[in-house]
C-alpha cells in the first residue's frame, strides 16, 4: 500500500536519497530535556503534603506517547487545606485529561473557559466542597488547584498527557522521570508498545519485562514501597515507511501523515552583524546559561570577524553594546555575558531593531510578563533565532515570533552539545502547500525536521484526498504528492496532533485569535491561555454554573436543568435597578446628613471588635443605638508590620466645584520593616543598596514584602531606576497571581508609572473578570493616565455587571469614582456618557474620603475613623453623628471599604486599619492593604495621599494617620 500514498516527482526517494549539497551530520542521537515531576505546593502548611504512592499508565504507538499519572497525596496536618499540583511540560507535550476522586470514583474534568472556571471554582470552595481546576499559566506552565487536601486524609489526581517522541538512531526515545521520592505505598507501571518488537527498557527501577499482548507487548511492574529517582528510558523501531492514519472525532475526520525525510543540513551565508537580545530577566537565573555560552562559543567561531551588538532586556532594555568578533574571539563579549545580574520582570518586547544588524538572536525563556509593547516586526531581510534552555518557558509564543521574522526556535540543550549551535549555523529543508484536494485546514508540523520526520494534518473532506507539498531547500523547490487513502488505519491521536498544530498557528497572533483558542480548548477538551479543566462536586454546581458535566452525568443534567429554569432566570434579577436603589440611598443620605454647627463631646465605651460575633450593618436610631467602641488614644506606635511610601497628587481644577469648609491637612504614620536587610540598607551608602540586595534576596525569593520594602529603601535613596527594577520583580513571582499583580500594579502609580501600571491591571481584568476590583483598578489606572473615556467604562461595568453577593456595594464606590472623574474633566474635553444611566450620573462631593483595599480574598479587614469628638465610625456603627458614612462590611473580598464625609468639623480623625480574620484554605502570610485618604474629593484640588501597609494576622490593627480640620 505504501508505494501509492507517496509519489515524488524526479525520483525523490524518501529514505534514502539525500540531496545534493554539503551536508551536516543529524545531531540527534542526544536525548531531550526530561520533564520535571509534578509538585504539589501547600504554602505555609505546618508538615509538608507527601505523596503517598503512584501510578503510571504508559502507551506508545510508532513517534507518540499517552502518559497517565494516578497520584494519591497524604496531608498529614490537622486541618484540610488547598493545594497546588506545578508541573512544566516540554515542548511537544500536551495535557489531554485529568480527574479527581469523589466519593471513592474518579471524576473526569471537563473543559470551561479560563476566568469562569477560575470564579466558579472560588465560589465554590467558599462553600467547603470539592472542586479542582486545571489551568495554563504562562507558556507551557500548568498548575492543578486541589481543594480540599482533608486534614489526615488523602486525595487522588490523575493527569494525563501525550507527547511527540524524539529520534535515537533508528529507534523513538520515550522517557518517564521517576524523582518522585520516597513513596509509602509504592509504585505500579503498566507499560504498552504498539509494534512487532518489543522495546529496549533501562532506567533505576530495575528490571521490566516486556511480553507479547494483541498487536504489541505489555510490561507490568509493582513496588510495594520505593524511593522513586531517575528515568525510565523505552526505545522503540522507528519506521523508514511513511505512516498514514485517520480519527473520527466530533463528526469530523481527521487525518495525520508522519513522513520520514533526510534530516540533512547545509551551511547557510552567515551575518556581518548580529544583535544579541540576552534575557537578563529574574527568571533568565533558571535558564543553563553555561551550555548557552558552549553554543555561541561554536557560533562566533564559525562567524568569524563580526559585530554583536548586546541589549540586556529585563524591566525595561538597556543601552546597546557594541562588541568585535575577531577570529572567533569574543571574549569581551563572553565576559560581560557572565557578568549579567539577572533581576527584574520581563519586558521581552521593550526593545528596538536596528536596520543594519543582519539578524538577531534572542536568548530567553520567552515568558514576557511586564510592559505594554507589541514584539517588534524585522525587515525581510533580518532573522530572528530564539534560544531557550529553560524548562519553564514560552516555546510557543518563542517559535512563533522567530517562525513570523525568518527563522526558528532552537532549544539548547547540555547533554546535546553542538546541535544548537547547527541549527543557527545551517538550513534545514522547509516545506510548502501548494494545493490540496478533498480536504481542508491542512497544516504542516516541520518541528521534528532534526528528527528526520515531517507530519501533515488535517480534515478530509471526501472518502480520500491528494495533498500537494514543495520541499524548498537553498531556493530549489521539489514538488511532492501525499494521498490519504480510504482505508487508511485508525489512529487515536490524529485529532490531538491537528489541535495541537491550529493552536500552534493560532499563538502566533494569540491577542487576535484569543475567542479561537476558546472555541479550540473547549471542542479538544485542552487547557490553553483561554480554557481550563473543571471538576465539581455536586450535580447542582454543574447546572447553577452552567458547565456542560461528563458523559455519565449527562442526563441528570439535562433533567435537573429544565426543572431549574425558571428558578435561575428570577434569581439573576435585575442588576441595574438595583443599583439605582442604592445610589438613591446614598444620594439621600449625602443631601441630608449636614455636620452640627456646634460640637458636641461623645463619650465613648470601648466595645471589643476582635472576637468572633460581628456587630450588625444596620442604622440604629441615636438615642437607641448601641454605644460606639472607643478610639484607640492609647494605641501604640505601630510597629514593623506597616510599611509603605506615600504617594501625593493634585487633581485639575472643576468647574463650579464646592471649596472644602477649611483646610485640611493629611499626615499619614508610616513605619519600615525591622527585618534585618532593611537595617543593612539604611547603614549603607546608597551605591552599596543594590548589592545588599542582591546578597539578601536568595533567602527572600518568593516573598513579595521584601521586593517592596527594598524597592522603598530605593526609591527614598534616589536609585528610582533599581527600585523600578526590584519592584517588577513582582511580575515574575508567581504565573498569573492576581493578589501579587494588583500590589505591584498599585506601587507603579504610586511611583507615576501608569503607562507600566496599566498592562499590570489589564492582565489582572484578564484573569479574574469575575472580581469587580479588577474593573475598578483599571479604570483608576486609566484615570491616572489621562484616558478619561476608558476610566469611565470600566468603572461603569462595575456598576451594571452582577457580581457574587461578597463584592456589597462596590457598585457605589466604582460611582463615586467615576461621577468624580467626569466632573473632573474640562468642560472642552467631551466625554460619551451615553451609555450610562442618568439616575446614576451624580457627583456627590466630599470633604473627606478614605477607601481600604487588600490583596487577600476570603480575608476581612475594617476600616475605623475616629472623629475629633471621639466617635468611631466602622462596620457595626455605619453612621456618626456628624454626618459620616462607612460603606457595608466587606467580610470575604477585597475591599474596598470606604468611609465618607460631606462636611467635616475642625480637629483631628484619626484612620485605623483591623484584620479581623480569614478564611483562605491557603495559608498566606501577612495581608498587604492600600490605604487611600483624599482631602475635597470630587471637588477642585482634591488631594490623594496612598500608604501601603502589612497586617500579620487576626486582631492586628494599625494605625495609618490623621486628617486634620483646621
Amino acid at each position: 500500500m505504501w508505494n501509492k500514498i507517496i509519489a515524488v516527482a524526479a525520483g525523490l526517494m524518501w529514505a534514502g536519497a539525500a540531496l545534493a549539497q554539503p551536508a551536516v551530520k543529524d545531531s540527534a542521537r542526544f536525548g531531550p530535556p526530561l520533564m520535571v515531576p509534578p509538585l504539589m505546593v501547600v504554602q505555609g502548611a505546618e508538615q509538608p503534603v507527601r505523596l503517598q504512592s503512584l501510578k503510571v499508565d504508559a502507551a506508545l504507538s510508532g513517534s507518540m506517547a499517552q502518559t497517565t499519572l494516578r497520584l494519591v497525596f497524604f496531608n498529614p496536618n490537622q486541618r484540610p487545606l488547598e493545594g497546588r499540583l506545578q508541573f512544566p511540560l516540554l515542548p511537544g507535550q500536551r495535557v489531554t485529561a485529568f480527574a479527581l476522586d469523589l466519593d471513592g470514583k474518579l471524576r473526569a474534568a471537563v473543559p470551561v473557559e479560563k476566568a469562569r472556571g477560575r470564579q466558579i471554582l472560588e465560589a465554590i470552595e467558599r462553600t467547603r466542597v470539592d472542586p479542582a481546576l486545571l489551568e495554563q499559566t504562562q507558556g507551557n506552565n500548568f498548575q492543578l488547584r486541589v481543594f480540599p487536601i482533608p486534614a489526615q486524609g488523602t486525595r487522588t489526581v490523575e493527569l494525563s498527557y501525550a507527547e511527540t517522541l524524539s529520534r535515537e538512531g533508528a529507534h523513538w526515545a520515550y522517557q518517564l522521570p521517576l524523582a518522585y521520592g520516597d513513596l509509602a505505598q509504592g509504585v505500579d507501571l503498566s507499560v504498552t508498545v504498539a509494534g512487532d518488537a518489543p522495546p529496549q527498557a533501562s532506567g533505576a527501577i530495575g528490571e521490566i519485562v516486556f511480553t507479547r499482548s494483541g498487536d504489541g507487548y505489555k510490561a507490568q511492574l509493582t513496588r510495594a514501597t520505593y524511593a522513586a529517582s531517575g528515568v525510565l528510558k523505552l526505545l522503540t523501531p522507528a519506521s523508514a515507511a511513511p505512516q498514514v492514519s485517520v480519527q473520527q472525532f466530533g463528526g469530523e475526520t481527521y487525518f495525520l501523515a508522519e513522513l520520514p525525510t533526510a534530516a540533512q543540513r547545509a551551511p547557510r551565508p552567515l551575518p556581518k552583524v548580529v544583535g544579541l537580545l540576552w534575557d537578563s530577566s529574574g527568571s533568565g537565573a533558571n535558564r543553563q546559561r553555561e551550555a548557552e555560552l558552549a553554543e555561541l562559543d561554536r557560533y562566533f567561531r564559525a562567524l568569524g570577524t563580526a559585530e554583536v551588538r548586546l541589549t540586556r532586556l529585563r524591566d525595561r532594555a538597556e543601552a546597546v553594546q557594541r562588541f568585535r568578533v575577531v577570529n572567533g574571539d569574543w571574549q569581551l563579549l563572553r565576559k560581560s555575558l557572565l557578568e549579567t545580574v539577572y533581576d527584574g520582570a520581563s519586558a521581552l518586547a521593550d526593545w528596538q531593531p536596528q536596520l543594519d544588524v543582519n539578524e538577531y538572536l534572542l536568548v530567553s525563556d520567552g515568558l514576557l510578563n511586564y510592559g505594554g509593547k507589541r514584539f517588534p516586526q524585522l525587515s525581510p531581510r533580518q532573522r530572528l533565532y530564539a534560544l531557550n534552555s529553560a524548562l519553564s518557558a514560552d516555546t510557543g509564543r518563542l517559535s512563533a515570533l522567530a517562525e513570523r521574522n525568518g527563522g526558528k526556535l532552537v532549544t539548547v540543550q547540555a547533554d546535546r552539545p553542538g546541535a544548537a549551535a547547527e541549527a543557527l549555523l545551517t538550513d534545514g529543508r522547509q516545506v510548502r502547500l501548494s494545493g490540496v484536494q478533498g480536504a481542508t485546514e491542512v497544516l504542516i508540523a516541520d518541528d521534528d525536521a532534526a528528527q528526520g520526520l515531517l507530519r501533515v494534518v488535517g480534515k478530509l473532506v471526501a472518502p480520500q484526498a491528494e495533498v500537494r507539498l514543495e520541499l524548498l531547500r537553498q531556493g530549489k523547490a521539489t514538488p511532492m504528492l501525499l494521498e490519504i487513502p480510504a482505508n487508511a488505519p485508525r489512529h487515536a491521536m490524529a485529532a490531538r496532533v491537528w489541535a495541537d498544530c491550529k493552536l500552534h498557528q493560532l499563538e502566533a497572533d494569540y491577542e487576535l485569535n484569543r475567542g479561537a483558542i476558546r472555541r479550540l480548548g473547549t471542542q479538544f477538551g485542552m487547557p490553553t491561555r483561554e480554557t481550563s479543566l473543571l471538576v465539581l462536586e455536586r450535580l447542582e454546581d454543574y447546572v447553577r454554573y452552567d458547565v456542560t458535566p461528563p458523559a455519565e452525568l449527562q442526563a441528570a443534567f439535562d433533567a435537573l436543568k429544565r426543572l431549574r429554569g425558571n428558578e435561575l432566570a428570577q434569581r439573576r434579577g435585575s442588576q441595574l435597578e438595583r443599583v439605582v436603589a442604592q445610589f438613591r440611598q446614598k444620594l439621600a443620605w449625602w443631601e441630608g446628613h449636614q455636620a452640627k454647627p456646634v460640637m458636641e463631646k461623645f463619650q465613648p465605651v470601648r466595645v471589643e471588635v476582635t472576637g468572633s460575633t460581628r456587630l450588625t450593618n444596620t442604622l440604629v436610631a441615636e438615642d437607641m443605638r448601641a454605644p460606639p467602641p472607643a478610639p484607640a488614644a492609647a494605641l501604640p506606635a505601630p510597629g514593623p508590620m506597616m510599611f509603605g511610601r506615600v504617594a501625593e497628587r493634585r487633581s485639575a481644577p472643576v468647574a463650579g466645584g464646592v471649596p472644602p469648609a477649611g483646610e485640611i491637612a493629611i499626615s499619614l504614620k508610616r513605619w519600615d520593616s525591622n527585618a534585618s536587610y532593611i537595617g543593612r540598607m539604611r547603614a549603607a551608602s546608597p551605591d552599596q543598596l543594590y548589592a545588599i540586595y542582591l546578597d539578601e534576596r536568595p533567602s527572600y525569593l518568593n516573598s513579595s514584602a521584601f521586593y517592596i520594602d527594598v524597592a522603598d529603601q530605593l526609591f527614598e535613596r534616589g536609585q528610582r531606576e533599581l527600585a523600578l527594577r526590584v519592584l517588577s520583580n513582582l511580575a515574575e513571582m508567581d504565573l498569573e497571581n492576581r493578589q501579587v499583580l494588583r500590589i505591584l500594579g498599585y506601587r507603579l502609580l504610586q511611583a507615576g508609572k501608569q503607562a507600566l501600571a496599566i498592562p499590570v491591571f489589564e492582565k489582572v481584568r484578564d484573569i479574574a473578570g469575575e472580581e469587580p476590583q479588577s474593573f475598578r483598578d483599571l479604570g483608576l489606572a486609566y484615570a491616572a493616565a489621562g484616558r478619561t473615556q476608558q476610566a469611565v467604562e470600566q468603572l461603569y461595568e462595575v456598576a451594571i455587571r452582577p457580581w457574587d453577593h461578597r463584592f456589597a456595594e462596590i457598585e457605589l464606590i466604582a460611582l463615586a469614582d467615576m461621577n468624580a472623574i467626569i466632573a473632573a474633566q474640562p468642560a472642552k474635553e467631551k466625554l460619551d456618557v451615553s451609555r450610562i444611566d442618568s439616575r446614576l450620573l451624580v457627583n456627590m462631593p466630599l470633604d473627606l474620603r478614605v477607601v481600604l483595599t487588600w490583596d487577600a480574598d476570603n480575608t476581612d479587614m475594617d476600616l475605623w475613623v475616629t472623629d475629633p469628638t471621639g466617635e468611631r465610625c466602622y462596620y457595626g456603627h455605619r453612621f456618626s453623628r456628624q454626618g459620616g458614612r462607612m460603606s457595608v462590611d466587606f467580610t470575604g473580598g477585597y475591599g474596598p471599604e470606604e468611609f465618607s464625609l460631606r462636611n467635616a468639623l475642625p480637629g483631628k480623625y484619626k484612620v485605623e486599619a483591623n484584620f479581623f480574620g480569614s478564611h483562605q484554605q491557603l495559608v498566606a502570610g501577612a495581608t498587604i492593604l492600600q490605604l487611600k485618604l483624599t482631602s475635597g474629593f470630587g471637588r477642585a484640588g482634591a488631594r490623594d495621599q496612598m500608604v501601603t501597609l502589612r497586617l500579620q494576622g487576626r486582631g492586628d490593627t494599625v494605625l495609618v494617620g490623621e486628617f486634620e480640620v483646621k
